[in-house]
């Protein structure tokens, strides 16, 4: 018998029919969709194509796929949001417990399938907790008792016991997205549907939302959760495969986790451990860091031991790759920071005393958990904040007694959000806006515009309206945009949030391009593999201090840093370990194995 959680047992509408999925021993599916078509209203082809889909009660299914694929449009049509609110052609039948919904209102459906979108930050409106998970229950007519009485165990069941008062403002990233789901558990539904729920966040918040969802599993909620990191959805019951609007694959974890190639084509980061695995020709899934190191010294027996003290901080072994190599002579910086320290009105400091030092042709990745400044500190190296104490030089020169555009001409950035810097009307004219404002004549403006868009592979939608664009495209064009000045180090905040794999492997081969022509490269980033794979340099902030600064490598071999952090070695880097060597990726740590036997 499963426990009772505290989202279960009150009457609510559609409470026969949450009583029924959640009835374990019903065949009855929580949700189906049966042959269900939807074409968005201007769209070009089907969003979702002649989709059959059944959630089991009490069951975990991932969804994966390329953006664009129609996870979003397939959980949306689970509680009438398609085809209620977004305009289009919709046909076929979708069951919540056995029921057809027909005309039911959005209203109607959000208390037997709560939906948690990817945005979390746009769920929270409310001045504080408390009322932000009474605002759904209030809009679906629930008397104001019971209400009340919700409220708490909602917070409680979400790790956010004492936090009826704080303002969502204040919360974390994962405190934010743990609140949005409390609001969605307050109303009791059967299904939880959650779209990429971890996006943004930082290791730590990832780590928090999906042990949260792991408790809701326990308390026998049927999930649809959407992600794009393979590795967090290894725990579902079942995986399925969405493109182009279809399913083209569906089964256990340990069926669908092994079709390496299928995954890449289909814009899903394969999991590290099943890469490896299956470059040393062992076509199994590998559920966890021991199932995979028990699979490869089964199969290459003459390996290291294990570590016998995991937790030290030794620095990499000999035999560990050696960094790429630099040949070019030392030049002077282009960044040199000194004691900056910064507060936001009435806010505690953000930054404290940081000092960094950035030369031409570095690849730098800047990590730390949400809120350790690492963004505050990007703001300033461009001249959007200004520091309360400390220096910033600029090739020299400082920081703060140069005009924007001399600044711009040095240090492009590119925000995390590609819309929070895009307005033209069209591609060119996005392109063209900087070097216009330089004074640069027409000539050498259409140069460097035809120039940066081949770069960016944008060269053959000059006329398109940049918010036409996909998210992938939006986030090349901004790039785009900042290469135009011809800037001698370019920031990127977080530049593959949103993407797909196969999106974020495109854009990062357009950063190392141009990384590789010279152009210093800051990344602000939470993503393990990115860091490891492409980065040189770590810097790891916390609490408004630079902790660390150095290799990719060592930093990547320090316990205590990793954990102090947050942080999470890349699976393949955390099996190396077990081996003795601080590798950097699936290939690297194949060919070191191969290199032993």
């Amino acid at each position: 018998m499963k426990p009772r959680g505290p989202h279960q047992g009150l009457d609510v509408p559609g409470a026969a029919v949450e009583q029924g999925a959640r009835d374990a021993a019903s065949p009855t599916p929580a949700a189906a969709l049966e042959d269900v078509t939807f074409t968005y209203a201007g769209g070009d082809r089907a969003a979702l194509s002649h989709v059959t889909f059944a959630l089991g009660a009490g069951e975990m299914v991932g969804v994966m796929g390329a953006s664009g694929a129609g996870k979003s449009t397939l959980v949306k049509c689970l509680n009438r949001i398609v085809p209620a609110f977004e305009d289009g052609a919709f046909s076929g039948v979708v069951r919540i417990g056995g029921r057809a919904l027909g005309a039911e209102r959005v209203c109607d459906a959000a208390p037997i399938v709560g939906m948690v979108f990817q945005d979390f930050e746009a769920q929270l409106f409310s001045t504080n907790a408390a009322h932000e998970v009474a605002f759904a229950m209030e809009q679906v007519g629930m008397p104001r008792d019971a209400i009340a009485a919700r409220i708490a165990p909602a917070l409680a069941a979400v790790g956010l016991t004492g936090f009826d008062d704080r303002d969502p403002t204040s919360l974390s990233g994962g405190e934010k997205q743990r609140l949005a789901i409390a609001s969605v558990l307050a109303l009791r539904p059967a299904v939880v549907a959650l779209d990429e729920p971890t996006t943004d966040l930082d290791p730590e918040g990832k780590a928090e939302v999906f042990a949260l969802i792991r408790r809701m599993r326990t308390d026998g909620l049927s999930l649809v959760v959407i992600e794009h990191e393979a590795e967090e959805l290894r725990g579902c019951d079942r995986i399925v495969i969405l493109r182009e609007g279809e399913i083209i694959a569906h089964g256990a974890p340990a069926e669908v986790l092994t079709r390496l190639d299928l995954l890449e084509d289909c814009g899903v980061h394969p999991p590290d451990l099943n890469r490896v695995l299956g470059l040393l020709g062992i076509a199994v899934h590998a559920a966890s860091i021991d199932e995979a190191e028990a699979l490869i010294r089964a199969r290459h027996t003459n390996l290291p031991p294990p570590d016998a003290s995991p937790q030290s901080a030794a620095p990499p072994p000999a035999e560990s790759f050696a960094a790429p190599s630099d040949d070019r002579a030392p030049a002077p910086p282009i960044v040199v920071v000194r004691g900056l320290c910064f507060a936001y009105p009435y806010g505690p400091r953000v930054l404290d005393g940081v000092s960094l030092t950035i030369a031409p042709g570095e690849f730098v990745a800047i990590i730390g958990q949400n809120g350790s400044g690492k963004t505050t500190l990007a703001k300033h190296l461009v001249g959007l904040l200004a520091g309360d104490a400390g220096t910033i030089m600029i090739d020299g020169r400082d920081r703060a007694a140069l005009r924007p555009a001399e600044t711009a001409a040095t240090v492009g950035y590119v925000f995390q959000n590609p819309d929070h810097q895009i307005f033209a009307a069209t591609v060119a004219d996005e392109v063209a806006f900087g070097p216009r404002n330089f004074g640069l004549d027409a000539a050498e403006i259409a140069r460097r515009s035809d120039e940066v868009l081949r770069a960016v592979n944008l060269d053959a939608l000059g006329d398109r309206d940049p918010f036409l664009l996909s998210k992938g495209e939006r986030q090349r064009l901004a790039v785009a945009s900042v290469l135009a000045l011809q800037p001698r180090m370019l920031i990127l905040d977080e530049p593959t949030t949103g993407l797909d794999y196969r999106e974020q492997r495109r854009m990062m081969a357009l950063v190392g391009d141009l990384n590789r022509a010279g152009i210093a490269i800051v990344m602000i980033t939470h993503t393990p593999w990115l860091v490891a794979e492409y980065a040189r340099r770590v810097v790891l902030m916390r609490h408004g201090r630079v902790t660390f600064d150095g290799a990719v490598r060592a930093f990547l071999a320090r316990d205590d840093l990793l954990a102090g952090s947050s942080f999470r070695a890349p699976e393949a880097t955390a099996l190396g370990r077990r081996f003795g060597v601080v590798a950097l990726g699936p290939a690297e740590l194949a060919s070191w194995i191969e290199g032993r036997t």
